[in-house]
């Protein structure tokens, strides 16, 4: 929730002052950045030390304030390559030592710039490090950013962060998904057609599939089990995305119609715990959950350890270390986070389905979780066969 008014360029120069007000009560003071105005959301932090710009623009930020754990943001500017989807999903950013002037052959404009034309409010010169560890140790809680030369007392401003909605319990993916179906054809030969269902899909999890000759027709977050088929899939994914999973009634039935067809299935983020709910598993609220582009995880099927992309706040409560069996069959933890054992995949093995917690289509890297498009692929070579 935002409100924001430009500022004229003399205000800019100035450096307005900025608060940013915790629901606990701890308030930080520092500089404007970005828009000027107000905004609320949930607190969380994101420990990647480059590709803010996809960060920015991924859907699952939706009514998030960001803050960026490195310390120096914005020297690569913005382009018009890198955006994960056609706007800034956050709700707020927070910044240490925002770049003063950016260098890099691709940059457009500033990121300043970038937030002030989206009207995203948001604070630098702040102890980031301080209010990281804050959120480590007090949980994600609710935030407001407050900018301009006419700030509300501490108190009228800690009430109004108080009042703005919880995460929990927030209902999310249709605000983000895509209104109307669209196609991304296969690069290349056709060989196979998926059925993606938008909770909140980035613009390269489609590329990285039409990349392995996959036509791949986004569909809105409501829809029906014939608006799958419609399309006559020989896979069915399902995206990341915003909210609570714990209210996601449609996509949960949605995906219980696609197991019962034995369709090969894929999910990521969101869908993940989509597939969890399914199966019969209860999800919850992570503390201050995993963000950034360095989680360590292993894949249990092959042993390895990779380094991935994160960006979530919940998680599915199911058993590490023993099969379970579920409506669907038999199914196992495939994917486990090494840094606090929570679970980041799950494998079918009675039919052909699957999840991972993580960004495998990982823009802005790393890329150690690409073979998931390929394992994807064989899941349907096989059923085809």
């Amino acid at each position: 929730m935002t409100t924001s008014t430009q500022g004229n360029a003399s205000q800019r120069k100035e450096a307005l002052p900025a608060v940013l007000v915790l629901e606990d009560g701890r308030v930080f003071r520092g500089r404007a950045y970005g828009a000027v105005g107000v905004t609320f959301g949930e607190a969380v932090f994101s420990t990647g030390m480059t590709g803010y710009q996809e960060t920015l623009t991924d859907p699952s930020y939706h009514r998030q304030v960001v803050v960026m754990t490195a310390p120096h943001v914005g020297n690569t500017g913005v382009n018009d390559e890198d955006p994960e989807s056609g706007r800034i999903w956050v709700a707020g950013y927070v910044v240490r030592d925002p770049a003063r002037v950016p260098s890099n052959w691709r940059s457009r404009r500033s990121l300043d710039e970038e937030l002030r034309n989206q009207g995203v409010v948001g604070i630098s010169g702040i102890d980031t490090r301080a209010l990281t560890r804050h959120l480590r140790e007090r949980g994600a809680m609710r935030v407001g950013i407050f900018s301009g030369n006419a700030l509300p007392d501490a108190g009228t401003m800690l009430a109004e962060v108080r009042q703005a909605p919880e995460m929990k319990g927030a209902d999310l993916a249709a605000e983000v998904a895509t209104k109307e179906p669209y196609v991304v054809p296969a690069i290349g030969a056709k060989r196979f057609t998926v059925a993606a269902v938008d909770l909140g899909i980035k613009g390269m999890t489609p590329r990285r599939m039409a990349e392995r000759g996959i036509e791949v027709h986004v569909l809105p977050a409501t829809a029906t089990v014939e608006d799958v088929y419609a399309v006559n899939p020989d896979g069915v994914f399902f995206s990341n995305g915003p909210g609570d999973p714990a209210t996601a009634d449609g996509p949960v039935a949605l995906m219980k119609e696609v197991l019962a067809r034995r369709t090969p299935l894929f999910g990521i983020c969101f869908g993940n715990q989509i597939l969890g709910r399914a199966l019969g598993f209860g999800t919850y609220k992570l503390k201050y959950g995993h963000r950034g582009i360095n989680q360590p995880v292993q894949d249990r099927t092959t042993g390895k350890v990779e380094v991935t992309a994160h960006n979530h706040g919940f998680a599915v409560d199911a058993p590490l270390d023993e099969v379970s069996q579920t409506p669907f069959g038999r199914a196992e933890v495939s994917h486990v986070c090494l840094n606090d054992q929570v679970v980041e995949g799950l494998h079918l093995l009675d039919q052909p389905a699957f999840s991972v917690q993580y960004h495998p289509e990982a823009a802005a890297g790393p890329h150690d979780a690409a073979y998931l498009f390929d394992r994807f692929v064989s899941l349907m070579e096989g059923q085809r066969a």
